[in-house]
């Protein structure tokens, strides 16, 4: 697994507590200012990269939901800082 960027690990938290959703739902989840829909759907895809999202094809929209839960992440997380500061 691999650590996230600020605006990865953004649109993660928005993409756990919605379960699932399209970019705009993942949008409309920033407070303002939000950022702009490519932005965001180009995030979504390197996330969908990494192995982090899955993207369902619904009718003529991308349904991202995802791959890894918020838990398995932030436990890598942990590891991750444990590992790196007793090392």
């Amino acid at each position: 697994m691999k650590t996230l960027t600020k605006a990865e690990e953004q649109i993660m938290q928005i993409l756990w507590n919605l379960k699932e959703g399209v970019v705009k739902d993942v949008v409309d989840g920033f407070d303002e200012p939000k950022p702009a829909y490519t932005t965001v759907a180009t995030v979504l895809t390197v996330l969908e990269k990494k192995g982090f999202v899955e993207r369902k094809k619904v009718g003529n929209v991308n349904l991202f939901f995802p791959e890894i839960s918020k838990k398995e992440y932030t436990g890598f997380q942990f590891k991750t800082l444990l590992s790196d500061y007793f090392n």
